[in-house]
């Protein structure tokens, strides 16, 4: 199995005004492996087809982690963002299965 190294982004929620709330993004940076790695495309009606992946990437979870692991958006791999499609919590692991590139908001400097 590959070593993987690099960072995943979560969207905590905050309260920006009262009543309205948008996720803070926070990057933290992780050890693991690459546990199966696949990539498709998926035909649409746009002129460029969709990459989409099928990898799993198992983390080493700290205790931020753990506590957030339903607020992960998205993990930086091979220098591209990518989706998270959904997280196993098998402790002191997560595997984290990727979806699609990342088009959302980014930690601010």
């Amino acid at each position: 199995m590959a070593r993987f190294y690099d960072k995943v982004g979560y969207g905590i929620p905050t309260q920006t005004v009262p009543g309205v709330w948008s996720d803070d993004i926070t990057e933290r940076a992780y050890y693991g492996e690459i546990l199966k790695a696949m990539s498709s495309l998926e035909a649409s009606d746009k002129v460029n087809d969709d990459i989409r992946l099928q990898n799993r990437i198992k983390i080493l979870a700290d205790a931020f982690a753990l506590e957030n692991f339903s607020n992960i958006k998205y993990i930086s791999w091979m220098s591209t963002l990518w989706t998270v499609n959904s997280v196993e919590v098998k402790h002191p692991n997560l595997i984290l299965m990727l979806g699609g590139v990342y088009n959302g908001p980014r930690p601010t400097p």
